[in-house]
């Protein structure tokens, strides 16, 4: 963030404001996380602060210090696009670009709030009159500890604003262990803890959490999970069927993509997600080392994210959706085995 931009945040922030603080839709632990986080360390300053997210999230993120006070707006929309339109400013965490808040996107565009974005994916939008985006960082709550920071209130980080960092710092590391965890990232971490974040507890909560019927599902995933061993390549996919079947809940595929990428010698894995309420197929894409499946996904799947971790969605059938997947993998053979 330039130094500029941070006077004049900071000058922003000086008197008491009313602020909007808005997750991508269907948020995940980073995006809970950092929103929750910030959140807490605003009031502190007597900001009126509401966090507005586009629709509801996992279960496991629920017992998050402060998740209480969320909105969701597919079910709250006239109070929050009230609360939307009434900001002075408003903060967009985790993505880039407003159409990654679905039903959203046209009263934040529409508002007349200064945007201040905090983001570490890649090429972000101009929407923004502040930008703090990092692709090199692990995680938006990684950015929120930085930005506090950049405020001179790192004093101010108490257990509550520790305990949602460090969730989303966890998650979006894989639990520490993707290439974009630094050695700054786990000075980040001991300073969380110190600050009063048990970090046993909220393993345990995130993870430690799953029913019997959300385990079943993970089985069958994995039985149908396939191997293309020429192109170093694992996808899974799930039917609507197979979801009803074992009584889907969000969040309960959250992280099995990961156990295609597990596999020996697999460099890409995949999976897809019917959702026929949606009229789409969601998709996850994982990789190891330079393979960039933001690409992949921004060239095939109207999607993005990141080198190693991006989303996508086809209006293609399911079966149609991993035809093409399959016809476009010979096009990147050599990247792939270059890995």
């Amino acid at each position: 963030m330039k130094k500029q931009d941070i006077l004049k945040t900071k000058q922003l922030l000086a008197s008491p404001k009313k602020i909007v603080v808005v997750p991508h839709k269907n948020p995940d632990g980073d995006a809970i996380g950092s929103t929750l986080g910030l959140y807490h360390y605003l009031i502190k300053y007597n900001h009126t602060v509401n966090v507005i997210s586009p629709n509801d999230y996992p279960n496991f993120l629920k017992w998050i210090p402060g998740e209480n006070t969320i909105l969701k707006h597919d079910s709250q929309t006239k109070i929050c696009d009230a609360l939307i339109k009434d900001a002075d400013i408003i903060f967009t965490l985790d993505f880039n670009a407003l159409h990654r808040t679905g039903n959203m996107e046209s009263v934040l565009a529409e508002s007349k709030a200064i945007k201040i974005m905090i983001d570490h994916h890649q090429a972000p939008d101009d929407y923004a009159t502040y930008v703090f985006s990092d692709v090199s960082m692990s995680s938006t709550s990684e950015m929120v500890y930085h930005f506090i920071n950049f405020l001179d209130d790192s004093e101010l980080i108490d257990r509550d604003i520790a305990t949602c960092l460090y969730t989303g710092i966890m998650t979006d590391t894989g639990s520490f262990r993707f290439p974009s965890t630094s050695s700054k990232t786990h000075e980040i971490i001991a300073h969380l803890i110190e600050k009063g974040a048990n970090n046993s507890e909220i393993h345990n909560n995130v993870f430690d959490t799953n029913s019997y019927k959300s385990l079943q599902l993970l089985g069958c995933a994995l039985t149908n999970l396939k191997v293309v061993p020429e192109l170093r390549t694992a996808f899974i996919t799930l039917s609507q069927e197979e979801l009803n079947r074992y009584d889907y809940k969000k969040g309960d595929t959250e992280g099995i993509v990961n156990y295609g990428l597990s596999l020996e010698n697999i460099v890409l894995a995949a999976i897809f997600i019917e959702d026929k309420q949606e009229g789409i197929i969601k998709i996850s894409l994982r990789s190891k080392g330079d393979f960039s499946v933001n690409d992949m996904a921004r060239a095939h799947f109207n999607g993005g994210g990141h080198i190693n971790a991006a989303g996508g969605k086809s209006y293609l059938s399911l079966n149609d959706t991993v035809e093409k997947f399959i016809s476009i993998l010979p096009s990147y053979k050599k990247a792939l085995n270059n890995e």
